[in-house]
Order: C-alpha cells, then structure tokens, then sequence
C-alpha cells in the first residue's frame, strides 16, 4: 500500500469514528474501529482516547497477532476482538464496535432483534445474534463473538454492545448505524403495541437480494 493510500485509509478510519461519535453511538472513550491493510496487517484505534480527538497519526498498525508494526500508542482494549473476525473470516475488511443506546438496550434485556420486522434489516444488517456476556478486552470475548457470529455481519454483545463488519469501512459502518435505527424503530412499535413479521417468502426474496451485492 502507498503512502498516499495509506493516508486515506487512516482519514477513513477518522471520519468514522467522528460520525460515531456525532451520532451518539458512542461516547468517552467507548468504540473501536480497524480496517484490514492486507492479509497480514490490520490498521487499528488507539487505547483511552475519545474517538473524535483520534488524528489520522494516532491510529495503530499490527499484525494478527496483535504485535504493533506501526504507531506510538497503545492498540485498542479491544483489539483481540478485532483480530478474531479478521482471523476467523478472510471476506472481513473492517470492524466497528460501538455502543448504540437503543440496540444495547436489547442486548441488556437479553431480548433478540426481530430480524424479520424491517426490510432493511433483512437486507443491509442481516441476522444478529446476542453473544454470551465475556469480559471485555479478553481474548475469550474475541472468540465468543467470532464464533457466535459465523456469517453474520453483525451481533449484540450481552451487557456491552455491538459489533458490526463488512468487506469495506463503509459497509460495517453503514451496518451499525442501520442497526441503531432498526432497533429504534422495534422499540418504538413496542411501545405502540407490538412487531409485525415479514412474511417468509418476502424475507426470502430479500435475503436473496442480500446475497447479490
């Protein structure tokens, strides 16, 4: 990768956690986001700062072992998180975790997302799981959710949050806004009275619209 790409990869990673962090998916020091540079190497936040102070020269290169090969700060708390999915599936280019109030929310009542309640969570979030409860910032947690996860590209961490991947920053970022907004809209059918499912064969035929892109 040139130095040039590099740079924009590094500004990408910026932009994002700032649009996290305006969109209160995060907050204080919460969330972490890395991108995939090759098969070796993984570009990554730093440990303890608020991600909208993160500068494009604080982000933190290692490889999938975790053993930093660029950067002066300390990788993420959650790194091994990270690097799990990266090592579990080759089609994941990036990973957000964050926070999303509202989707946490079900992750702490242990009450599952309707996946079949909205089209666009069929066709952009997919199936999300809820993970076991694991200490944040071990290795156990990283294997749990990669696991738990499969070939899902999203899942609620019980009593924790949320993480999101796809083959672009894009795509996981998009995917964890998309789940914010999906359990806002549950949330807010509850309290009106209660979920309309999809029909299957409608979920089919989105799913099979899901698997085109």
């Amino acid at each position: 990768m040139s130095r040039t790409a590099g740079l924009g990869v590094r500004r990408s990673v910026v932009t994002v956690c700032r649009r996290l962090y305006e969109s209160g998916l995060i907050a204080g020091q919460d969330g972490n986001v890395s991108v995939r540079l090759s098969a070796t190497r993984v570009l990554v936040t730093p440990a303890g700062m608020s991600k909208v102070d993160v500068r494009a020269v604080d982000l933190i290169e290692v490889d999938l072992t975790g053993r930093r090969v660029r950067g002066r700060l300390p990788a993420s708390s959650e790194l091994e998180l990270h690097l799990a999915l990266y090592r579990a599936r080759a089609d994941i280019g990036a990973v957000v975790h964050a926070h999303p109030p509202t989707a946490t929310g079900f992750a702490v009542a242990g009450r599952p997302l309707p996946y079949d309640a909205l089209a666009e969570m069929v066709y952009n979030v997919g199936p999300v799981p809820i993970v076991p409860f694991v200490m944040p910032g071990s290795a156990a947690l990283g294997e749990t959710v990669a696991a738990a996860m499969g070939a899902c590209d999203a899942a609620l961490l019980a009593n924790h949050g949320a993480v999101t991947v796809g083959r672009t920053l894009g795509d996981a970022h998009q995917r964890m806004e998309s789940l914010e907004h999906a359990a806002r809209i549950v949330c807010a059918a509850l309290q009106i009275g209660a979920v309309t499912q999809l029909a299957a064969a409608d979920v089919r035929a989105l799913e099979a619209r899901r698997a085109k892109r």
